[in-house]
């Protein structure tokens, strides 16, 4: 396996097989790694990956990791990509390369009280490289990132890159304030002012609150989705 260099205040666990990274960070966070552990997992054709936080804040505000790590991917790609791939993020966690689905992040923590400071807090990378089948015209919608003209793009060189602007945004957050990441979130989502459905809810995303909640606005009325139903059970 090529070997993968994370920059200073992180780590990296390799995990094999069909050994889920996702999960294997949380279990890890829970028994209580350092911060800054990446667990990845590096497959011919896919690129999965989780990184441990430790929040010292309360969760409504620790899920900020969530938009965070979705600039530090994008800012990672661009940095790499061929400069006409367009990178863009759901509000839920999705990937969009070129317009279409391309990887989701994902988040779990140790609490879901949003007032409460979570022992642990775990944001996780998926990202195919290679289409599933030899045929993909049959869902459009789906993409792999090598099928979108970024196949020269290393799996290792995008996760050091992930690591390092992930790193990097993570010290704007905590030395301005989310204002930084909010301004360049804002330009990169997917969908702001169109109808959407999230949640089991469908409306017109008019964008986000302080905490990145998504506003979606129905009939006249402005409902609240805050990221922490984005949390996963495990």
């Amino acid at each position: 396996m090529t070997e993968v260099i994370f920059p200073p205040l992180m780590s990296g666990l390799a995990v094999t097989g069909r050994e889920d990274p996702f999960h294997t960070a949380c279990l890890q966070a829970a028994v209580g790694c350092d911060a800054g552990l990446v667990v990845y997992n590096l497959s011919p054709d896919s690129l999965r990956a989780a990184i441990v936080f430790a929040p010292e804040v309360p969760l409504q505000d620790a899920l900020a990791m969530l938009p965070v790590c979705g600039v530090g991917f994008q800012n990672a790609l661009g940095a790499l990509a061929p400069p006409e791939v367009a990178v863009h993020l759901e509000w839920g966690g999705g990937l969009r390369i070129n317009g279409a689905k391309c990887g989701q992040l994902r988040v779990a923590a140790g609490t879901k009280a949003p007032g409460e400071v979570p022992d642990w807090l775990v944001v996780g990378l998926s990202l195919p490289l290679w289409p599933k089948g030899d045929e993909t015209g049959h869902t459009p919608d789906q993409t792999a990132l090598y099928a979108e003209g970024c196949a020269d793009v290393e799996a290792p060189r995008l996760l050091e890159s992930w690591a390092r602007h992930t790193l990097n945004w993570i010290a704007r957050w905590d030395e301005e304030g989310v204002k930084p990441v909010h301004g360049e979130w804002r330009g990169l989502v997917h969908g702001m002012g169109e109808e959407i459905t999230q949640n089991g809810q469908t409306g017109s995303f008019l964008g986000v609150d302080e905490r990145f909640g998504m506003l979606l606005r129905h009939k006249g009325d402005t409902t609240l989705i805050p990221l922490t139903t984005l949390l996963e059970d495990l």
